[in-house]
């Protein structure tokens, strides 16, 4: 793999780290402004739209800057938004930084998921894609338990100074390591948008949004349902944390290695099982250790997922990848924000902090069932080609199953 994609880890790796570490400082940012634990909530619902908006925003705003200066300019307004959080006199002025920091997120994974691919064979994208994203991973492993720690003992004002600095870092190796690839002759504006009239690409999105959406229904009060349900002290939070990052680093390079071979089939297992782990979390989540296997499973299945919906989207969109690229990434981050929001909604309603993770099978299993239809509608798609004059069949595309 080319040098180029540890810069684009590197980059991941930062943008990874604010964006879960809020999860685990959840009670603490809500206890020094005074709000609940819903409503601090908003700081991931926030975040996440955020993502939304910026990904085609800030990719449509890039398309006459090189690749590798749009990157290194993205990585300036996340440092921006990051240092806006550590230093907000109020709830609302953090909630502002951290749509600031997130602003840069979606068109951060677009734009990267496009260089990394156009760095290797062709036959090596997925597996490209994922080791840009092994930086996202990596953060919920040591970048997210070490903030939370942070937080809890030092203040988690000084974790948001340690993820910009971090931006910091990500910004140098974009400048040292991505090289400056080439735009493609002839791609237009006109050409991105036209992306969204192909019905896989917004099925694929659908799958992104329902998919991903049903990890962050559980793991965002994961500190209040792992200390008021399994009984974990306020500092297990970080190692349980460490169990989904773990989780998340092997399902994304498992679901890499395998979407090169076989995309659909690497989706149906991977949300099939993610609906069914995530309905016995509410059982699981009362006893300690089936809780901490079920989290590292949920980052295990969850991710599993990325490296597929990346690659079938850039498949699907071939030829003016980057704006689908981007808005694809915000797909994954409106996920997280209906589910942030609708688990939200069932713990106030005196559900329970178990009762997201209802919320979260059913959109994983929505997922799948967009998956089925996705791939049906390709087969019959394929049939008028593949049947001859004579009546008799050809060899079927292999496209079925990409």
């Amino acid at each position: 793999m080319p040098l180029a994609l540890l810069a684009l880890a590197i980059g991941a790796f930062g943008i990874g780290t604010t964006e879960f570490v809020i999860m685990g400082l959840l009670p603490e940012v809500a206890g020094d402004f005074g709000v609940s634990i819903p409503t601090a909530g908003l700081l991931v619902t926030g975040y996440a739209l955020g993502v939304v908006i910026g990904a085609p925003l800030m990719t449509v705003l890039g398309t006459k800057v090189s690749r590798k200066r749009m990157l290194m300019l993205l990585m300036g307004l996340f440092i921006a938004g990051n240092l806006l959080s550590a230093v907000a006199p109020a709830f609302a002025i953090m909630l502002l930084g951290r749509v600031i920091a997130s602003l840069a997120h979606g068109a951060f994974f677009g734009i990267g998921s496009v260089v990394a691919a156009e760095l290797v064979a062709p036959d090596k994208k997925a597996g490209a894609i994922a080791m840009m994203f092994t930086g996202l991973t990596v953060a919920n492993v040591v970048g997210v338990p070490l903030g939370t720690l942070v937080g809890q003992h030092v203040g988690w004002r000084v974790t948001f100074g340690i993820v910009a600095a971090l931006g910091v870092v990500g910004l140098a190796g974009i400048a040292k390591l991505v090289p400056e690839l080439p735009r493609a002759e002839g791609v237009h504006l006109r050409h991105e948008l036209a992306a969204f009239k192909n019905a896989q690409v917004l099925l694929a999105m659908a799958m992104t949004v329902l998919g991903f959406g049903g990890v962050f229904a559980a793991i965002t009060y994961i500190a209040p349902m792992m200390t008021h349900v399994a009984g974990y002290a306020d500092g297990s939070v970080t190692w349980l944390l460490v169990l989904f990052g773990l989780g998340m680093v092997g399902g994304n390079l498992v679901g890499g290695r395998f979407a090169d071979r076989a995309l659909m089939p690497m989706l149906y297992v991977s949300l099939g099982a993610l609906a069914v782990v995530l309905a016995l979390f509410t059982l699981t989540a009362h006893n300690k250790i089936a809780a901490a296997v079920t989290i590292a499973l949920i980052g295990a299945l969850g991710f599993a997922t990325v490296p597929p919906l990346q690659k079938r989207v850039l498949d699907q969109a071939h030829g003016a990848p980057t704006l689908a690229s981007a808005v694809n990434i915000g797909a994954f981050n409106l996920g997280n924000a209906l589910s942030a929001w609708l688990g939200g909604i069932v713990i106030a309603a005196g559900l329970g902090y178990t009762a997201p993770n209802w919320v979260g099978a059913a959109l994983a299993a929505a997922a799948l069932v967009l998956a089925v239809l996705s791939a049906a509608l390709e087969r019959r798609a394929t049939l008028p080609s593949a049947v001859v004059a004579g009546g008799a069949p050809t060899e079927p595309r292999t496209a079925v199953h990409r």
